[in-house]
């Protein structure tokens, strides 16, 4: 199972479940009861830094998704989730301390199916991860895809990069239906910038735009970004803390 992609799943009064991409299971609960849907996206830099609780508490407490990269399982996070939402996702890039670290979706619903994802960073050979979850939506038959990622960092040139974000994109191209892809880009070069532009533009993906933007950014460009088709947005805002080395992104979408 080691060698697998696969993703881990937490949920209250329940042992850490193995769920292997071709699992699907039949979804009766909406991820909203209303035709909105809040969305917090951020890089928590594996709980490092104190306070992330607070954040967490605050503005993913009343969200109907969160989109962590860098998550580590620490009980304190699992506390959180088992709280807070009805389960989360996870898709463990490596293990650190015991605990596994990548990409984690939380959700107020089961999502229908989750599909992992893993590359290695062509340098340090450590894995980045994104995940795929798709969640039915209140009041229509439509259903949500729903894509987080972190993206390989070091490499010098883009090749690497492309594959991961392909990979992504292409199974997003397939979806039939709106589509949410968030996270941390490491989109410090103008080449990886310009490249992320072109393929999400290329499946007909629009990015949100922050009016107070106060994202991450490294040699001046933003590194987290949103994506989305098929939506509409009420408020979009990022938020400032210390308790990470990113702030938080903050999307109300409606549909």
């Amino acid at each position: 199972m080691a060698d697998d992609i696969y993703t881990l799943r937490y949920s209250a009064n329940k042992d850490v479940e193995f769920i292997l991409p071709d699992h699907n299971i039949i979804v009766n609960h909406p991820l909203s009861d209303e035709r909105k849907i809040d969305v917090l996206v951020w890089n928590i830099f594996k709980q490092k830094r104190s306070a992330w609780t607070s954040v967490l508490e605050k503005y993913g407490k009343p969200s109907q998704l969160v989109l962590l990269q860098e998550a580590q399982t620490t009980p304190e996070l699992i506390n959180y989730v088992t709280r807070n939402h009805i389960v989360a996702d996870q898709v463990p890039a490596f293990s650190f301390n015991d605990n596994y670290a990548g990409v984690m979706t939380l959700a107020k619903t089961y999502p229908v199916c989750a599909l992992p994802f893993k590359e290695r960073e062509p340098l340090i050979r450590i894995p980045k991860s994104a995940l795929i979850t798709i969640y039915p939506l209140a009041q229509t038959h439509q259903m949500l895809m729903v894509a987080n990622i972190h993206a390989v960092n070091f490499s010098f040139g883009i090749k690497i990069y492309q594959q991961q974000i392909r990979l992504l994109l292409n199974r997003i191209y397939q979806h039939q239906g709106p589509v949410i892809l968030a996270g941390d880009f490491n989109t410090w070069s103008k080449q990886r910038l310009d490249l992320l532009h072109y393929l999400t533009t290329s499946i007909n993906l629009q990015q949100v735009r922050f009016t107070s933007d106060i994202r991450k950014t490294f040699l001046g460009r933003p590194l987290d970004f949103v994506f989305y088709r098929g939506l509409d947005i009420e408020q979009a805002r990022t938020i400032y803390t210390m308790a990470s080395d990113h702030n938080p992104l903050s999307v109300t979408f409606t549909y």
